[in-house]
Parts: C-alpha cells; sequence; structure tokens
C-alpha cells in the first residue's frame, strides 16, 4: 500500500521523506574493525569507554585496561579506515550495555606527536576541500563534498559527499591523486549521514538529534508521525537534512507504551445510561476527550478510565460534578 492511499486526507506526496539507503551507507553502519571483543569476555573490572571520531561525529565503544582515562583525552583505535584517533566522551557503566556488544581496543594514549600530526592534517583538510570542490565543479559531477580527512596512520585521504544517484568518479580521483600523491578514497554518504557530521540546529532550535544527542540513525517512518497524532505536512514533520525528524523515532516507543494503558480514539464507553465515543487522545497530557450521542462534550484524565474484563470503563467519581 503506499502512502497516498493509506492517508487519503495528505494532499502532498511525503514518502520521499523516508529513508531509502544509498551508495555506501550499508556499511556505514560498522565503525570499528580489527580485533574486537564480545561483551561476555570482558572482566567486570575492565574499565569501558565511549569514544567519538571527529571527522564522522559516529561514537563506539572501547576497553583499556591502562591507567583511567580522561574524558576529552585523545587515544589510538582501529576503525574501518585503519588506526587513528578518537576522543574519549566518558566511562560506560558495564549494567547499562546490552550482551550482544562489540568493543574494539584502545591500544594506547595518543602520543605529543601524534597529537601535533592531527592538528596539522586539520589545516590539510581544510585545502583538500577546497582543491576537491574544484575538481568536482571542474569535472561537472552531481555530488555534494561534505568533508574531509587525512588517516593518521596510513597515506590515505577520505573524502565524503552526497549525491542523489550514483557517480562515476573515476576520473575525480586520478585527478586528487595526482594532486596529493597519496591514496585517495570517496564515500558517498546519506543525508542524515551529512547532517550528523556537520551539525546545526534544527525546528526546535536546539542541536540536530542525530549530532548532539545520538549518533545512532534509527529508521523513521511516516507511520510515527501519524501515530503521534502529527501534522502528515513536510514542513512540520521533516527535518534541514530533509527526512523525517529523528525525534519521531526516539519518542515513538513512549507513544505505543502508552496507548497500550489508556482507550484509543474511536472505541465506545458505555456510562450508566450513556454511550460515550472517544474521538481524541493527548497522550503527552494524559487526555481523552469524549463526545455523547446528545452532542455533550467531555474532557478526562487518563486516571479516569479502568479496564475490567478486557473492556474500557469511565470511573463513576471521574463523571461527578467538580472533577
Amino acid at each position: 500500500m503506499s502512502d497516498s492511499d493509506e492517508y487519503e486526507d495528505v494532499d502532498e506526496d511525503i514518502s520521499a521523506l523516508e529513508d531509502t539507503p544509498i551508495g555506501e551507507e550499508a556499511d556505514e553502519a560498522d565503525v570499528i574493525t580489527g580485533r574486537r571483543i564480545s561483551f561476555e569476555s570482558i572482566s567486570p573490572d575492565t574499565p569501558i569507554y565511549r569514544l567519538r571520531l571527529f571527522y564522522s561525529h559516529e561514537t563506539f565503544l572501547a576497553v583499556y585496561k591502562g591507567d583511567p582515562l580522561e574524558p576529552g583525552s585523545m587515544v589510538l583505535v582501529p576503525t574501518r579506515y585503519g588506526r587513528d584517533l578518537a576522543q574519549v566522551i566518558g566511562q560506560v557503566r558495564g549494567n547499562s550495555i546490552p550482551a550482544t556488544q562489540e568493543f574494539a581496543w584502545i591500544e594506547r594514549p595518543a602520543s605529543r606527536e601524534e597529537l601535533g600530526k592531527s592538528g596539522n592534517n586539520r589545516e590539510l583538510e581544510k585545502e583538500a576541500f577546497r582543491i576537491c570542490r574544484e575538481k568536482i565543479n571542474t569535472h561537472k559531477l552531481e555530488m555534494k563534498l561534505v568533508s574531509v580527512h587525512y588517516l593518521l596512520e596510513k597515506p590515505k585521504i577520505l573524502f565524503f559527499f552526497t549525491a542523489e544517484n550514483r557517480v562515476d568518479f573515476r576520473e575525480l580521483v586520478k585527478d586528487l591523486a595526482g594532486v596529493f600523491k597519496t591514496r585517495i578514497e570517496l564515500r558517498q554518504i546519506g543525508v542524515r549521514d551529512e547532517a550528523r557530521v556537520v551539525g546545526g540546529l534544527g525546528v526546535c532550535g536546539r542541536a540536530y538529534c542525530c549530532h548532539a544527542v545520538s549518533d545512532k540513525l534509527k529508521p523513521v517512518s511516516i507511520k510515527m508521525a501519524k501515530d503521534q497524532n502529527l501534522s502528515l505536512n513536510s514542513m512540520k514533520i521533516s527535518g534541514p537534512c530533509g527526512r523525517l525528524l529523528c525525534c519521531l523515532s526516539y519518542e515513538h516507543g513512549f507513544y505505543n507504551e502508552q496507548r497500550r494503558l489508556i482507550p484509543q480514539e474511536g472505541i465506545t464507553i458505555n456510562s450508566g445510561d450513556t454511550l460515550w465515543k472517544v474521538i481524541e487522545v493527548n497522550v503527552v497530557l494524559g487526555q481523552l476527550k469524549l463526545s455523547a450521542e446528545d452532542g455533550r462534550l467531555i474532557t478526562l484524565p487518563v486516571s479516569g478510565f479502568e479496564k475490567i474484563d478486557n473492556r474500557w470503563r469511565i470511573k463513576p467519581s471521574a463523571l461527578e460534578p467538580g472533577k
């Protein structure tokens, strides 16, 4: 069933707001590589840290048995592209980690020389960004350069870009290799990944969820907006990246759980000699609006209902004057 079939009250086609994987996004889900360890193989006293990669703003878990690592410090770890620096966000409690979680090994804290090299690379990346963008324009490629990263341990430069379709960038790679005299790797990422990397302010006035709250990009569907009684207007339910708001996914579990505990919109409830119909459910406020056959309207709190023998009923006290 298409979105237009399911939501007949929507004039615009908002199906494009849902996620459609392109390029290498499926491969981008795994941050770490090389030696990994499982949760079961870690002793209870082994410190677990959450780390962040600056160039992609991704985070992952790693263990280190040396001296305690301070938040903000830099360490050398394996990544999908090779050994690189990552920033320590902080220590994680073991009882909050799923048993299926895998971890990377922190090799050691970064040396002064490595920190200096990383700082120099930041300046080189700015120039590499400018040159690559000029080359993209020269080849008239329909792609948008997002970021550039010099790998610390290997002679390789990573160029991250977005594009609506597959891009033949073979000639571009040859040009870049000729300029930088090193290995070149271009990676196509999605618009959500771009928002996570670049950051910014959302329609709520706060930092992007994918950048400041969680870097784990969960699938978001139009059904989530429908379940939360939101207007299916693309301007109201989409973020600056052009996809559905991440917060729809974060809050969906709350709405699902609460709806199991209260009467649903559309059901009828007998109370004495009156048949009431639930016409509106406000999950956040914990209120329900009901209408009677004679046209009366009332608003009751969730606490005014109870379920007996799998049927909802209104508590007599909820209908008393002044309640």
